[in-house]
């Protein structure tokens, strides 16, 4: 396992628990729901979810012909997270406040989190592979 694909599933760990903490915090306070929902749902669905999910797939799908992804990796777990936490920041002061400064700064984070799946998608679709291409790969070796 490289360290970014332990960095995402560790990352993606604290996501889990901010989530629930935010949920908690929630109920304590029906009041705050207003602000905090998407931003609980962004948390746990984006940060947790897809954080665990690429974090895993760069550790476990195959890497035809002993491909190596660290850079991708890296810039990945970068975005997704300089995204996730934007949004966690600016999301819930945009909502109270309204302010179009912030606004931008939600609509940066967003832009962010999608590069993150973009760059996801380009590495992933490096590795998606058929068998019969592996076998080849070995084959030739």
């Amino acid at each position: 396992m490289s360290r970014f694909e332990a960095y995402l599933i560790r990352t993606a760990l604290i996501y889990l628990v901010l989530t629930g903490l935010l949920g908690l915090l929630m109920v304590l306070k029906p009041e705050l729901m207003v602000y905090f929902r998407t931003t609980h749902f962004h948390l746990g669905f984006i940060g947790f979810f897809l954080g665990i999910v690429m974090g895993v797939a760069y550790w476990m799908m195959p890497r035809p012909g002993g491909l190596r992804q660290e850079r991708l990796e890296a810039i990945t777990f970068f975005l997704l997270n300089s995204g996730t936490i934007l949004r966690l920041i600016t999301e819930p002061w945009w909502r109270m406040t309204g302010h179009e400064t912030l606004h931008l700064l939600v609509f940066l984070s967003a832009l962010l989190q999608f590069m993150a799946m973009f760059v996801f998608a380009v590495a992933m679709w490096q590795r998606v592979k058929t068998k019969e291409y592996i076998i080849k790969l070995r084959t030739e070796k």
